[in-house]
């Protein structure tokens, strides 16, 4: 294991690599075709009120994506539902659903870099976790280095074995890391503050119009005046000041109007920077992330889990060398915590310095309208990963199953600086 240099890592928990060889340096997404995804599921088609559709987007945010197809098929976002959130700087392809769209309604839609194609038609929505996993083509450009090619084949193995499964930076932001600050203050009923993180806290890269806005928020909390200031561009933050320009002091509200998924990203960030902090804690403590010891999770393919006890701890060690089920970390929720092994004490540990409790996550799962119950985690994330060398950039490819993070992957792969990484 070697200590990440960066000190945006060591805020959002990415404490460590576990490779020790010089990264490849470069530079992701220098054009959104350097950074494609493509969603992996399988859909049944029969008569029923959802049409899937195929989407691809080029260089579009998602929920800004969706909200623009609602707006020119003249329907409320929320009927549209999808199986997990993609990257804005890329080519991504996935599957939606819409609640009463027919397929000749698509014909006149014309949105620039987005390509709606139907399918069919299903009984069922898509709901988030609908899918089986997410394959990537990814080209990183700039190399620092050309010989650290010669590691590629050492880097492969690693990652066959598996490297530490940190929640990636997508989920945080990297300029403006503030997803999971946000979480935090919700998670504490701190409505106020948590729309003063959402709108005002700055970022290391903004337009002049963004820094001003985000400033007299800060100074001012003075809806009007800011929204004049914050750019089109931001509509999220700007439906937050719409709200409260018309409600005051309804803080509460102004975050509901936001679109659900979003609201729940805010706390399932809280859980995986939690995740992300006690996974470091680990290996700076020197527990093994392929060892089982006694007090350790395990997590099997269907998401049965177990804790090992004395009694089981040999039959464990050989499941998980067997490659039949995982070693794993508690996401916190609304269920009781465990307190048995290492990784919880240092779980509970955070929370407790955080001011977190299990009935804030009680509570905020109906303010949300979204269950945080908690669940489990693998510690380790392992991926085939082949390269090819093309006019000195590296065109890698793999897949990974939902919930895993190809930035995780490229950022044990590159040891860049994480701003070259978004």
């Amino acid at each position: 294991m070697m200590e990440s240099p960066w000190d945006i890592d060591r805020e959002l928990g990415f404490h460590y690599y576990r490779t020790e060889s010089p990264g490849t340096g470069g530079v992701l997404r220098d054009l959104p075709e350097d950074f494609e995804v493509h969603e992996i599921a399988e859909h049944t088609y029969s008569e029923g009120p959802y049409l899937i559709c195929s989407l691809k987007r080029r260089n579009w945010d998602q929920h800004r994506a969706i909200k623009a197809i609602a707006s020119g098929l003249g329907i409320s976002h929320q009927r549209i539902g999808f199986a997990g959130t993609k990257d804005k700087r890329a080519v991504t392809t996935q599957f939606i659903s819409m609640y009463k769209i027919k397929a000749e309604e698509l014909a006149p839609l014309s949105i620039p870099d987005i390509t709606l194609t139907a399918l069919g038609t299903s009984q069922h929505p898509i709901r988030l976790g609908d899918l089986q996993g997410n394959s990537f083509t990814i080209r990183i450009r700039r190399i620092s280095d050309s010989s650290l090619f010669s590691s590629l084949d050492s880097f492969q193995k690693s990652i066959r074995e598996g490297i530490p499964n940190y929640v990636g930076y997508q989920r945080f932001g990297v300029s403006r890391p503030v997803t999971h600050l946000i979480g935090f203050e919700i998670l504490k009923g701190n409505y106020q503050e948590a729309v003063r993180v959402m709108i005002g806290k700055p970022g290391s890269q903004m337009e002049d119009h963004e820094q001003e806005g985000r400033a007299c928020y800060l100074e001012t909390e003075d809806a009007a005046r800011c929204l004049h200031l914050l750019p089109p561009r931001l509509s999220l933050e700007r439906s937050v000041l719409h709200h409260l320009i018309s409600n005051p002091g309804d803080f509460l509200g102004a975050i509901l109007q936001l679109p659900r998924t979003l609201r729940s990203m805010y706390v399932s960030a809280v859980q995986s920077w939690i995740f992300n902090t006690a996974l470091s804690m680990r290996i700076r403590d020197g527990y093994s992330l392929f060892e089982p010891e006694v007090g350790d999770h395990l997590i099997w393919p269907d998401g049965r889990t177990d804790t090992i006890s004395p009694a089981t701890i040999h039959a464990a060690k050989v499941q998980v060398k067997r490659n039949k089920c995982a070693l794993a970390l508690v996401l916190p929720g609304g269920s009781n915590i465990p307190d048995i092994g290492p990784d919880d004490r240092n779980i509970n540990a955070i929370l407790e310095e955080k001011g977190i409790t299990r009935q804030m996550f009680e509570k905020v799962s109906s303010v949300l309208d979204t269950k945080f119950a908690g669940s489990f985690r693998p510690m380790l994330m392992k991926t085939d990963l082949t390269y090819e060398i093309i006019d000195g950039d590296l065109l890698v490819r793999f897949s990974l199953p939902p919930g895993q993070y190809a930035t995780t992957i490229l950022r044990e792969l590159m040891k860049a600086d994480p701003m070259n990484m978004v």
